[in-house]
């Protein structure tokens, strides 16, 4: 196993100097890119979206809860299944608690499309306590993108149309679940799509990858490199950016 070079306590602080300098140069390139997503031009939304909750039939302006942003993650889960994407399930693990977005007037609610009883199911399965929908019967899927199926609407994921998809070895799009969020503005009663963000964009909403990258062992992924810090890297889960090439 390749550890770190041992080094003394000087050559240490000179490194480390270094690298602060780097990572100061990417705070400041992230609060602009942050600053640029924030004036991102809106569409309206102007479709009707049922779809079922908790306490019945909801609007999308229902999942606002009255605040005046609304989050929505959209997690992988095709009817047919009885049992939740393993990545998603990992990703809503590490939900915190939800004051703080309340605080600033955003709400966060969980989307997918199997039907809310296996939703239910498996969240009771898993001890979530996040506010879970079902999209079934609806077109809400297709038009934000997170199910590609040509019979229900044209394939783009990721702003990529099917030949850019296909070039770059993503298939099989009939019924296809992908990960994403998108995030919409409420003003009054009219709602608006500000930002969606797929595949690696969804890492965001996951602390545990943020504090294993300042670990020496990071993710502790087969792809990650240094490859030979670890014995035995994670398997099993597949990672979202499989869904876009690198």
């Amino acid at each position: 196993m390749a550890l770190p070079k041992i080094v003394s306590r000087d050559e240490w602080l000179t490194a480390h100097k270094a690298f602060l300098t780097r990572e100061k140069e990417a705070t400041k390139a992230r609060d602009a890119l942050n600053a640029a997503r924030r004036e991102l031009p809106m569409a309206e939304v102007d479709k009707e979206y049922v779809l079922d909750g908790p306490s019945g039939k909801a609007s999308l302006l229902d999942l606002f809860k009255g605040r005046r942003q609304l989050i929505v993650y959209h997690f992988m889960f095709h009817p047919d299944w009885n049992e939740g994407c393993p990545a998603c399930s990992f990703l809503v693990d590490n939900f915190g608690n939800f004051a703080h977005l309340h605080r600033r007037d955003t709400s966060l609610a969980v989307v997918s499309r199997a039907p809310l009883s296996k939703l239910r199911a498996y969240q009771e399965r898993m001890g979530w306590d996040f506010t879970w929908y079902s999209s079934e019967g609806s077109d809400f899927n297709y038009d934000f993108h997170v199910t590609l199926d040509e019979d229900k609407a044209p394939v783009w994921y990721n702003h990529k149309d099917r030949e850019t998809l296909e070039n770059e070895g993503l298939t099989g799009f009939h019924g296809m679940e992908v990960p994403g969020a998108s995030v919409f503005l409420r003003d009054g009663d009219r709602i608006f799509h500000t930002y969606s963000t797929y595949a690696r964009g969804t890492e965001v909403f996951v602390t545990t990858y943020h504090l294993l990258d300042l670990t020496a062992l990071g993710r502790q992924e087969a792809w990650e490199k240094p490859r030979d810090r670890y014995t035995d890297p994670v398997r099993g889960i597949r990672r979202h950016d499989e869904y876009e090439s690198e």
